[in-house]
């Protein structure tokens, strides 16, 4: 299954916008609030950390003298590997995520504003949200525009408020799934307890993926910051909005895109968590994929620069567009989006990316495909686990599985590292 990413935030802010650079596909991009209503699904590809594999394989062949160096013409620029899905390119393997855009949110959609809890609801199943912010403070809080030049205490302040009130607005959607229950989870409460507590909360929020583990901490930090001296059984209303700002950190990790950074005030990204919030151009990004899909220029996602096709194939409008995105390009080192896109699969998510194969020895499948699988998975995964991923059946048999760089026989809870190539043998 792939990593889900529900794009979020108040209308007019790039969210369409970011969902097309993303993932090239067509939606509707217009300024005027709720133009998005049904979520808008996409694939986008990310950029594995490592090198692909297939270096290693080029390397060793060439030492061996079965293949010949990379020739300057190469299109693939020596990738050797046959991927499913993605691509492969000078061994820079890039790996699927599902993103979600979502129509944009305003303030009271917990109570029924804009579309309610509809569009609270599309963000069930997300792993993660990224937060489309208004870095330049066009526009209000309920996504109107504001005809006027923000300052940067202006934009600041105006970015602050749309973090806030999204956490206000999940932290009340979250309180509200659980006092619409609280009689029934009063009543387990008494009867076995804490464990009932938990277990009543992780069958209530189950449908936003609440597992045990994730009640368990939660409890556990809202217990420790002292929220309620009370009984479960007298909490209110302000208390359950308050277990629900604590459920909120684990059911929906928040990252942030400071989209039009570009006509944002300098230093806007001052004095916000910087990790955790990157600045981006939607609207450039999305510019450059399509000229690259038009065969107008060579981009790779992520860089701070493009290359020309071909000059004189450009009309004197397309020659200007792209030497101005050229210079906001180089003077923002990217558009942000592949840098954001990278910090929230592998850093909040602490997803890790490995090569499932056939054959140990030559990293193909049964097609003789080389390393066609990148696969990605939580952070040290067992062997074991990694069989279901791949499928149920491998899963069920799972006797051993072999490393593909040492050949070394490994167990059901060996715990997989990035980029490792693991064979798995299975009862068929």
């Amino acid at each position: 299954m792939l990593v889900r990413i529900g794009l979020v935030g108040k209308p007019n802010v790039g969210k369409s916008t970011f969902f097309s650079a993303a993932t090239l596909a067509q939606v509707d991009i217009a300024n005027y609030p709720f133009c998005t209503i049904d979520p808008n699904v996409g694939v986008a590809f990310v950029e594995a950390r490592l090198s692909c594999p297939c270096k290693e394989l080029r390397e060793k062949l060439e030492a061996d003298g079965r293949l010949e160096p990379v020739a300057e013409d190469d299109p693939r620029q020596g990738s050797l590997c046959d991927p499913r899905t993605g691509t492969c390119i000078g061994h820079r393997r890039s790996v699927p995520i599902a993103l979600v855009d979502v129509a944009g949110l305003v303030p009271g959609a917990s109570e029924g504003r804009g579309r309610g809890n509809a569009f609270l609801a599309d963000l069930a199943n997300s792993d993660v949200l990224i937060q489309v912010l208004d870095a330049a403070g066009t526009t209000d809080i309920e996504g109107q525009f504001m005809g006027t030049e923000a300052t940067l205490e202006q934009a600041q302040e105006a970015m602050q408020a749309e973090i806030d009130f999204l956490q206000h607005e999940l932290d009340a959607w979250i309180g509200g799934l659980l006092e619409d229950g609280w009689s029934r989870g009063v009543r387990r409460v008494q009867a076995e307890g804490e464990k009932g507590l938990i277990s009543f909360i992780q069958e209530r929020l189950s449908g936003l993926g609440a597992t045990m583990n994730m009640v368990n901490q939660a409890m556990l930090e809202f217990n420790a910051e002292g929220e309620s001296t009370q009984q479960p059984w007298e909490w209110d209303a302000a208390v359950l909005h308050r277990l629900g700002q604590t459920l909120r950190g684990h059911l929906f990790p928040i990252a942030y895109a400071a989209n039009k950074f570009d006509i944002a005030p300098e230093g806007v990204l001052n004095g916000f968590d910087q990790q955790n919030m990157v600045g981006c151009m939607a609207d450039v990004e999305l510019a450059l994929r399509r000229a690259q899909a038009a065969e107008l220029i060579h981009y790779r996602p992520g860089a701070s620069s493009f290359s020309l096709v071909n000059d004189t194939s450009l009309n004197d409008a397309q020659r200007k567009a792209l030497n101005h995105m050229g210079a906001r390009l180089e003077a923002h080192e990217g558009t942000g989006l592949a840098r954001l896109l990278d910090r929230v699969l592998f850093d909040h998510l602490e997803r890790i990316v490995v090569y499932p194969v056939q054959d140990e020895t030559h990293w193909v499948d049964g097609d003789g495909r080389v390393l066609p699988d990148a696969f990605v998975v939580p952070a040290e995964l067992q062997a074991k686990a990694l069989a279901y991923h791949v499928h149920s059946d491998l899963g069920d048999g799972f006797i051993r599985g072999v490393d593909g760089r040492t050949r070394r026989v490994v167990g059901a809870e060996h715990e997989l590292q990035d980029g490792d190539v693991l064979k798995i043998h299975a009862k068929s």
